[in-house]
């Protein structure tokens, strides 16, 4: 029998309305009318570093009435294309009080769209965990694009990947137990570094921790087309965000994996990974195809699709039904993957 695949087509398939907003999902966005910008000029960039400056977490919050040790550290930064050491990475370290003997290291990479924020933006969820099971977390400070485009912000991720596990046993920590995770463009970043420690032979990684991550520089998933001005990352932000890192190779046929992870064509070999998302979000469905990417890999893989989330909803409505569902499943995976 002869199959005869269906002619190629350049036309889009249409997608039907956005999927509603969880009802306190929606309450809580009204309430705080949080709409990130589309247009993010050089000088819109400028001002939202300038106030969320203003807003960085203190040690003083940090350390939980004595629960952590808090210092920032200096790693080398990464190698240069002719082997040579160039500049440094700075890491926050937050070292649980008290125990000798941590179960492991959540190697944190922060959000913001690869335009914004520093190592102690959403530092706090990772603390949560750290408090509960006894993990170091470390949380790496890489540079911003557009000032610093691919690959300087996965490389500093890297370096600081690397610095970690070599002082894993500094920390009290085996150096095969470390998890890397990161939210929205750090969790586009996670899957890149974990990428990248596969490639480069190392560091081994217990897992990988992707939270609504930023996988997809072509930002024209059925997903991204529903939600054009809606919740908190919508597509015009998202081709900001991508362009700011790409510049005017987004979109284009030679975008490296190490920078859009939605790209490798081969997901075999990772480490055990946790993937979420929200249902009603830009990055629904880029994230749901990598995880059946690496389940047709072979590989492991926890996907949950938050119904009516939009974009970082367990951070702007963190006592919602739906948020708490969220954060119970991700502390669930993780003790899993500690063998509690």
């Amino acid at each position: 029998m002869t199959i005869v695949s269906p002619p190629a087509t350049t036309d889009k398939a249409p997608v039907g309305p956005p999927p509603p907003f969880d009802p306190e999902l929606a309450a809580a966005l009204d309430v705080a009318g949080a709409r990130l910008p589309s247009a993010w000029t050089p000088e819109v960039i400028m001002a939202a570093r300038e106030a969320m400056a203003t807003m960085t977490t203190p040690d003083e919050l940090l350390v939980r009435d004595g629960a952590f040790t808090v210092e920032e550290v200096t790693a080398p930064g990464p190698l240069d294309t002719d082997g040579l050491q160039r500049g440094t990475v700075s890491l926050l370290v937050c070292r649980p009080a008290g125990i000798s003997h941590p179960s492991a290291i959540l190697y944190n990479i922060h959000g913001g769209g690869m335009i914004l924020g520093d190592s102690r933006l959403g530092v706090t969820e990772a603390l949560d965990w750290a408090q509960e099971l006894g993990l170091v977390v470390v949380s790496v400070d890489y540079r911003l694009a557009p000032d610093h485009p691919h690959p300087a912000p996965v490389e500093d991720c890297y370096a600081g990947l690397l610095w970690t596990a070599r002082h894993a046993a500094d920390l009290g920590v085996h150096p095969a137990r470390v998890i890397v995770c990161g939210q929205s463009a750090g969790g586009g970043l996670a899957a890149a570094v974990a990428l990248l420690a596969r490639d480069r032979g190392g560091p081994a990684l217990a897992a990988q921790m992707l939270l609504c991550p930023m996988l997809d520089d072509r930002n024209d998933t059925p997903s991204a087309r529903q939600m054009v001005g809606l919740g908190i990352w919508d597509r015009n932000a998202n081709e900001a965000g991508w362009t700011a890192l790409l510049g005017d190779a987004r979109g284009g046929p030679d975008v490296s994996l190490y920078a859009a992870p939605a790209r490798a064509q081969n997901l075999s070999g990772l480490p055990p990974a946790f993937i979420d998302v929200g249902s009603a979000e830009t990055f629904r469905d880029e994230d749901v195809a990598y995880a059946t990417r690496i389940w047709q890999a072979g590989g492991a893989a926890e996907l949950h699709v938050w119904p009516g989330g939009f974009h970082g909803f367990d951070l702007m409505a963190p006592q919602a039904a739906v948020s708490q569902d969220a954060k119970a499943a991700r502390l669930r995976w993780l003790r899993r993957q500690l063998g509690d």
